[in-house]
């Protein structure tokens, strides 16, 4: 305390050109230290979102606000900045919210429908707000990055000659270094075709941003190699081989100590037969299917009778005989058998009517029609595809390692009964085919062992986590030397040489008694004078300038 009131005394004391010069330079250590503080605590600041619209862009500066979260704007101003330790917290809160939202608009655009508003316009509207949602839709895959949806809807009519099929273009920004498989996209074509009536997915055309088609057709010719899905095939049945392969050989040679590599041929062709043969249908297996019988008498009778005018007339109406026969053997009679008279006459017609219904029965009609059942065989065969047309396997197995009692290793090659064995068990776990032409090779051979390289790891100062470390502690120790600079280096020694001045300047009391007269002799003040300024020549500097640049002291004899 009591040194404080010394210095705050001794302050007092000092010319007003002093004063002010403490000041200034007790300021100017302030202000340097705020400075130095401000400097060291401002973080760092990193890009949040480039390229954003204006409307998201004031959507952002919002929720930022909101979260009491310090932002800035790039010198272009194309950039929002925020500090870099809060940049993935903040995207994933704001990704929360929907922002941004790429400048598309969705559904709620007809949530600012106007009372009035045309049917036209209603339609153009809705046409929006659906490309809207079908491009935030595509721009959810993790390997896009932007998407633009246009679809083009014809006007509908009454007429169905009339009548076109809508289409729809899509154009994406894929990330960089990634791609879409020939699945993605079919994909993207029918989410598309299945959110808009009528659109058959063979109406979308989905292109990247550099202007490659990616939705070709696939009957123009691009089947002509191995898409990505068959290269999948290949190269999944490749790698169950050499699986099955590994772990039949790990119990017997060890892990490491064998190669195994296998070349699959894939036969992807799609093929169709259809085949129909007939075989004969002979006895005794012989089947009737069906049989059908017709008939019928003749169109006129043939002609019969006795020939002359007498057959030849129509028949006379039938009459009763005047008088009997004669019974045979009486005179008259004639000879036994032999028609006489109207008898006569009769036996003629009915030997005419005999032969005229014999006649007739063989003019009739008599057809019969017989079906047969046919050995018919149907046959429909079609390939299937991705068969397995050929395996190709090479195995190389290490020589056995053995040490001897004094710690070397020697390798030494298999014995042929090992090496049949081992190439039994492969052909077994590859599933061998000798009618399908596969090949295997099983080689014994020393394994290359070279020399283990060192691992390079990163060097201290290019990690970057520590980069950051030594970055920022950089900051507060450059600070801390600032600070410790001001302090000791200009502080301390300005105010340690103003209290020293201030301590060797005489009070005022005493310079009203150096100054009074009848205190002492002349020659003793003269004297004292001497030797005060002899021993404290700052200080009486310091009086005397006082006394030229001011009043002299009360009391002071002039």
């Amino acid at each position: 305390m009591a040194n404080t009131q010394f210095s705050l005394a001794a302050f007092m004391r000092l010319p007003m050109q002093q004063k002010l010069l403490s000041i200034i330079a007790l300021s100017m250590v302030a202000a340097i230290a705020v400075a130095g503080w401000t400097w060291a605590h401002t973080p760092t600041f990193a890009v949040l979102f480039t390229n954003v619209s204006e409307r998201d862009g004031g959507n952002i500066i919002a929720a930022l606000q909101q979260m009491n979260t310090p932002f800035k704007f790039s010198e272009a101003g194309g950039a929002i900045l925020v500090p870099q330790q809060q940049v993935h917290e903040l995207r994933m809160r704001l990704a929360s919210q929907g922002l941004p939202k790429g400048g598309l608009v969705g559904f709620e655009l007809m949530e600012t429908q106007k009372l009035g508003m045309s049917q036209f316009i209603e339609q153009i509207n809705f046409q929006r707000a659906l490309e809207g949602e079908l491009s935030r839709s595509i721009q959810s895959l993790a390997a896009v990055q932007g998407a633009r949806v246009h679809l083009a809807m014809p006007k509908q009519t009454g007429f169905l000659r009339d009548d076109q099929k809508p289409s729809a273009s899509v154009v994406l920004n894929i990330h960089p270094g990634r791609n879409l498989d020939p699945n993605q996209v079919a994909g993207i074509a029918h989410m598309v075709a299945s959110s808009v009536p009528n659109l058959p997915a063979a109406n979308v055309s989905v292109i990247d941003q550099s202007g490659n088609l990616l939705s070709a057709d696939k009957g123009n010719g691009r089947n002509a190699g191995l898409d990505a899905t068959q290269l999948k095939y290949v190269q999944e049945i490749e790698a169950n081989t050499v699986r099955r392969i590994e772990n039949i050989l790990a119990p017997m040679v060890g892990p490491g100590n064998f190669r195994a590599q296998v070349t699959a041929d894939i036969d992807f062709s799609q093929a169709e037969q259809v085949a129909e043969t007939y075989k004969p249908n002979s006895a005794p297996d012989i089947s009737i299917r069906s049989q059908q019988v017709s008939e019928g008498g003749g169109g006129s009778p043939a002609a019969a009778g006795v020939p002359g005018a007498l057959s030849n007339q129509p028949p006379v109406p039938a009459t009763a005989p005047l008088t009997a026969p004669p019974a045979p053997g009486t005179p008259g009679a004639g000879a036994p058998g032999a028609p006489t008279g109207a008898t006569a006459t009769g036996a003629i017609a009915a030997k005419a009517t005999t032969a005229a219904t014999a006649a007739n029965t063989a003019a009739g009609r008599h057809d019969a029609t017989t079906n047969y059942e046919l050995d018919k065989t149907i046959r429909h065969v079609r390939q299937p595809v991705g068969a397995i047309k050929r395996l190709s396997v090479a195995v190389v197995i290490n020589h056995r390692k053995t040490v001897a009692q004094d710690g070397k290793a020697s390798y030494k090659p298999l014995a042929g009964k090992e090496m049949a064995q081992i190439n039994d068990l492969v052909k077994e776990a590859m599933g061998f085919s000798k009618d399908r032409g596969d090949s295997l090779s099983v080689q014994n051979s020393p394994f290359a062992t070279a020399d283990a390289e060192p691992v390079e790891e990163t060097p201290l100062w290019k990690n970057p986590t520590l980069i950051g470390w030594v970055l920022e502690g950089l900051k507060y120790l450059i600070f801390a030397g600032l600070a410790a600079y001001l302090f000791f280096g200009v502080v301390k020694p300005f105010l340690r040489k103003l209290m020293d001045s201030a301590s060797r300047m005489p009070t005022i009391a005493e310079e009203a008694a150096f100054a009074a007269p009848g205190v002492a002799s002349y020659d003793q003040k003269v004297q004292a004078a001497r030797d005060l300024a002899r021993q404290e020549p700052k200080a009486v500097a310091t009086v005397i300038k006082e006394w030229v640049g001011g009043s002299p002291p009360a009391g002071k004899v002039q």
